[in-house]
């Protein structure tokens, strides 16, 4: 088992959508939400990012340029792929519906939509997958609640970025583990990062600087970083 798959905190979603506008303007919500987003416009470039990518959700645009999403996702649950899917379109009969949900759609949102709507349906079906959980994770003098995202040191509320706290979270969710700086990349940012730029090291300066000190966050060498209980070097 890759150690990602015991990442349960950032979420990363696959939209799909053939409507350049639309899909600039649900990925924009999403990443402005605080999750990873990566954009498709067909069923061929979704089943190749299905394949190189675990996502939590994917939003599908149900009529498609090379035809209809019901089928493929129909595909993905015959063959067991159960990640959360939530189908955009303006077909809004019952038996539309109906047949969304038949073929292995869980949620099903009919054109035009709001999309602060669509943002809390996509939250709420990572939720129901045991994707987002929310605790409240207390380690070396930080509380970082994951339901209000909010982090406060020694009862100091703390004022971090969506991708601050992104990162903040996966590693309090294991502290004292060197969690790589790939898999921060993999859960915090999308395809769009190069996975050779200095993003990672960026925004854990950024968060270092606002934890204040003692220094809690420690670099790995090699491999990434680790999130110090109490007591602990590094």
């Amino acid at each position: 088992m890759r150690w990602g798959a015991a990442i349960v905190s950032a979420v990363r979603i696959l939209v799909v959508e053939d409507d350049a506008d639309l899909r600039f303007a649900v990925a924009a919500a999403l990443r402005g939400d605080g999750l990873a987003v990566d954009e498709v416009a067909d069923l061929p470039a979704a089943d190749e990012a299905l394949f190189v990518t675990r996502y939590d959700c994917v939003v599908f645009d149900r009529m498609l340029p090379c035809g209809d999403a019901v089928g493929y996702v129909h595909e993905l649950r015959r063959v067991g792929r159960t990640v959360p899917v939530l189908f955009l379109t303006a077909r809004d009969t019952v038996a539309d519906r109906v047949e969304g949900f038949s073929s292995g759609g869980d949620d099903y949102l009919v054109k035009p939509f709001a999309v602060p709507e669509l943002v809390a349906r996509v939250r709420s079906l990572c939720r129901r997958a045991g994707i987002v959980r929310a605790p409240v994770h207390r380690v070396a003098g930080l509380e970082i609640d994951t339901a209000r995202r909010q982090v406060r040191r020694d009862g100091v509320l703390l004022v971090l970025t969506r991708k601050e706290f992104a990162v903040l979270e996966i590693l309090a969710a294991h502290p004292d583990q060197a969690v790589p700086r790939g898999e921060l990349i993999e859960r915090c940012w999308d395809e769009m990062a190069e996975p050779n730029s200095n993003v990672v090291e960026v925004l854990v300066s950024q968060l270092r600087r606002k934890l204040g000190e003692p220094m809690v966050i420690h670099t790995v060498r090699g491999v990434g970083y680790r999130l110090a209980s109490a007591g602990s070097g590094g």
